[in-house]
């Protein structure tokens, strides 16, 4: 069974009061307690200390953050909660599936879950900075259109996250060296963004195309930190041997 304790749920952009306060209370019973927030509303107001009911310390302890990226930087694994798919927001696994792959990372990783705004989720720019993409399977029957309300989506992930499964288990990560946590990714895509720009391999005017498979290869390999850094130092190489380059003739 997986040790929920791992986990972070991230809330980005939240807009009604009541939800912060009734993803607390989602939180507290399945034992998550580490709950942050990006642009949210007031997490103080009426509403929300309403709907926390007793796991009002949990709206306290919340982290506020600017950006996504400075909300899950710490963490190892990011799976974006949304129900909308597309070429550019990678692979959608449906919320069951996540769990046998977070069951292979190293005992020390930290796993951030991120929910989107009331109204219109997750945006394209954010589902591309996670590491997974996921959606809870819904009919749609009704006239729905298949969402749930934010506090429903936390509830129906962690338990997913906390059901016990059996499942042929994956070759686990090796357990030696750590998995690099969102900044080191993002320091080696940041990496990878100069280079090909400057070569003129990927296309100006859709950049996030190209950056956008190759997260998801990252996502799939998951190189451990030592692997990562030495495509960090490949890519340095490659960086300086172009320097001088005059640049790719076009026409």
């Amino acid at each position: 069974m997986i040790d929920l304790s791992k986990f972070a749920v991230v809330l980005v952009a939240p807009r009604q009061p009541g939800n912060i306060g009734a993803v607390c209370r989602a939180m507290a019973n399945f034992g998550v307690t580490d709950l942050r927030l990006v642009n949210p509303c007031d997490r103080f107001h009426p509403e929300a200390v309403k709907f926390a009911v007793d796991a009002k310390l949990l709206l306290g302890q919340a982290t506020l953050h600017e950006t996504l990226s400075d909300a899950v930087a710490d963490l190892t694994m990011t799976v974006a909660l949304t129900r909308r798919c597309g070429r550019l927001r990678g692979e959608l696994h449906p919320i069951a599936a996540i769990q046998p792959l977070i069951t292979t990372l190293p005992d020390q990783s930290r796993v951030g879950l991120v929910f989107g705004r009331e109204d219109c989720g997750l945006s394209t720019e954010e589902v591309a900075q996670c590491s997974h993409a996921a959606t809870i399977p819904t009919s749609g029957v009704l006239g729905s259109k298949g969402s749930l309300n934010l506090a429903q989506a936390v509830v129906v992930t962690l338990y997913e996250m906390s059901c016990e499964r059996t499942y042929e288990m994956p070759e686990s990560v090796d357990a030696v060296q750590p998995l690099p946590s969102h900044n080191d990714t993002e320091a080696l895509m940041n990496q990878v963004d100069l280079l090909v720009n400057r070569i003129g391999y990927s296309n100006p005017s859709r950049p996030e195309v190209f950056s956008g498979m190759l997260r998801s290869l990252l996502a799939k390999a998951r190189p451990n930190i030592k692997e990562l850094n030495m495509l960090r130092g490949v890519v340095k190489q490659l960086s300086q041997s172009v320097k001088d380059w005059p640049g790719r003739r076009r026409g």
